[in-house]
């Protein structure tokens, strides 16, 4: 039984490892960069509204 799920567990991770290109790997890195930037200065922001 357990090597049933270790074979599908290593199936599905190759096969989602030879669908990604370095581009998506690039894009993804980029966008969660540009989400953490602007959910950090929209907490700031918010956070000198509320002191006024």
């Amino acid at each position: 039984m357990n090597d049933i799920r270790i074979g599908t567990v290593g199936g599905t991770l190759c096969s989602i490892w030879a669908s990604l290109s370095l581009g998506d790997i690039l894009q993804t890195v980029v966008m969660a960069a540009i989400g953490t930037v602007v959910s950090f200065l929209t907490s700031r922001l918010l956070g000198r509204c509320r002191k006024k």
